[in-house]
């Protein structure tokens, strides 16, 4: 969430990128926010006050009785005192509440560099990389090619799991593996850290990393506890360092994680093709920075650069896309998407997300640096997608098939996998 002195100090600024986000509608929150945080500023300075005073009282009923005075009109007042504070504390903690109920709906600030628009219509086009394939024949879908050359088996998934499941085979299978120990090198040549952590968190947890209801509509939660599988590992590497106060010469933390990760995928998302393009299940290797303020846009380039590079390691012809701001993210300070081209489709899909949050998750979950001067500053967060193994294995299959039904495996595969060729010729 933001930080109330935004509210405090300039109400305007915030009302305005309300405005740049075309969510007016909640630009009743900022006053009302401001209202209550003047009120439970108020009740604050006086418990603070109450506190002090019973403080006192309590250290001048010794200091009397050691010379025999009466205390007994000092401690009817420290009687009364404790019930005056509890009074108070109940309302401040009620003022409290109100408030976060309300600053959690306020968007992030958005970038200068973030395009303005409505929806993903106005999202703007930054570049594009690769030769687009020239086939002799009719390309087939990934679907009908792994089905085929028996690579895949959607149907079993369907009758012990429901759509959106799958079966690999095979060297299919394989390649999936491949694709992970790429992507794990090719990262820790980066220098980043490997992590592996949690495949489910409690609701504090995962609820951090970005608005609650978004993540209610994805998140599988495990009945009658408070655990819940994880839609990506940047849920997981943000909350590892919660209530952590970081030294300046440990930033940047740099993070890179494989796991299997859970989606629902409900409402307009929803599972509505069969495949590996859009699943509930599937692998990913995610990117993940905790930095200074002053580096984060540096870091943003960076992350970007990381993802491009393995695009053109694997030659799958891609478009980066700048997410305007009516359809960014709430908790996204800046955002862009990686998509690469389906010929199947004859159009580009996303293969990965990049976003730079700046210092809204962090502050949920309290996460802070020393700087020079002694004083504890909320970090800032960015997370990308380094590999999602099921959509990067459409864009190979859908890419790099052939007139025979054969799909060739990348060049940057070839120590992983052993072979060139996967499948055989279809008669």
């Amino acid at each position: 969430m933001i930080d109330i002195k935004l509210i405090r100090e300039n109400r305007a600024l915030v009302k305005e990128n309300i405005k740049k986000k075309f969510q007016d509608y909640k630009l009743h929150l900022v006053d009302e926010i401001h209202d209550l945080d003047i009120k439970w500023r108020k009740e604050k300075a006086q418990l603070d006050s109450l506190r002090a005073e019973r403080n006192s009282i309590s250290e001048l009923i010794n200091k009397e009785k050691k010379a025999g005075k009466d205390i007994s009109l000092l401690l009817k007042k420290a009687k009364e005192i404790p019930n005056e504070i509890a009074k108070i504390e109940q309302y401040v903690d009620s003022l409290q509440k109100a408030i976060t109920e309300r600053l959690i709906q306020i968007p992030n600030i958005i970038s200068d560099k973030t395009p303005i628009g409505k929806d993903a219509s106005q999202n703007k086009l930054i570049k594009k990389w690769g030769k687009i394939p020239k086939f002799k024949f009719t390309p087939k879908n990934h679907v009908e090619l792994l089905e085929k050359q028996n690579l895949a088996d959607f149907d079993a998934s369907a009758k012990v799991s429901g759509t959106g499941f799958y079966y690999l085979k095979n060297d299919l299978a394989l390649l999936n593996q491949a694709l992970i120990r790429f992507a794990i090198e090719f990262m820790r040549k980066k220098g980043y850290e490997y992590i592996e952590g949690p495949l489910m968190l409690n609701e504090k947890s995962i609820f951090a990393s970005m608005d609650k209801k978004a993540i209610e509509q994805s998140v599988y939660s495990i009945k009658d506890e408070d655990l819940h599988l994880i839609g990506t590992s940047e849920q997981y590497l943000l909350a590892m360092h919660s209530e952590r106060t970081f030294s300046e010469k440990e930033l940047p933390k740099k993070y890179f994680s494989y796991s299997m990760c859970f989606r629902k995928e409900v409402g307009s998302h929803g599972i509505n093709e069969k495949g590996l393009w859009r699943t509930h299940q599937f692998n990913k290797i995610e990117q993940f920075i905790f930095c200074k303020p002053e580096d984060s846009d540096k870091m943003y380039e960076e992350l970007l650069k990381n993802s491009e590079e393995i695009l053109k390691l694997l030659k799958l012809p891609y478009r980066v896309i700048e997410i305007c701001s009516g359809d960014l993210s709430d908790w996204k300070y800046r955002s862009a998407d990686l998509e690469v081209y389906r010929p199947t489709l004859k159009e580009y899909g996303e293969v990965g997300s990049l976003s730079n949050c700046s210092d809204y998750q962090a502050r949920k979950l309290n996460i802070k640096f020393f700087n020079k001067n002694g004083e504890r500053i909320i970090v800032h967060t960015l997370n990308n997608t380094g590999i999602a193994t099921s959509r990067i294995m459409v864009a190979i299959i859908e890419n790099y098939q052939q007139k025979d039904g054969t799909i060739k495996v990348p060049s940057a595969l070839l120590k992983y996998l052993g072979k060139k060729i996967i499948g055989k010729p279809i008669k």
